[in-house]
């Protein structure tokens, strides 16, 4: 994973998740009703799908776009490994 990824995927996940509870319990309450939901999930429950979107796009990004530098893997990896 790297920063573009990592950014990509979570702008996607929070920005759904938010505009998803945002219609339904700020900017059309009446229309919460498990008719007009997304697949059935109420807004309290949307999160899931906003996880599954950050994955998706943050795995897409990650894959059309350039490695991390090899200094940031290793230190990934040095803060992996605990002293003593």
């Amino acid at each position: 994973m790297n920063r573009e990824g990592a950014i990509a995927g979570m702008v996607t996940g929070l920005t759904f998740t938010f505009l998803y509870i945002g219609w339904f319990k700020l900017w059309s309450p009446e229309s919460n009703v498990a008719a007009n939901w997304l697949f059935g999930i109420s807004p309290e429950g949307i999160g899931v799908i906003g996880m599954l979107l950050n994955f998706a796009v943050a795995i897409a990004v990650a894959r059309f776009t350039s490695a991390p530098p090899k200094e940031i893997g290793w230190l990934v990896d040095k803060i992996r490994v605990p002293r003593g």
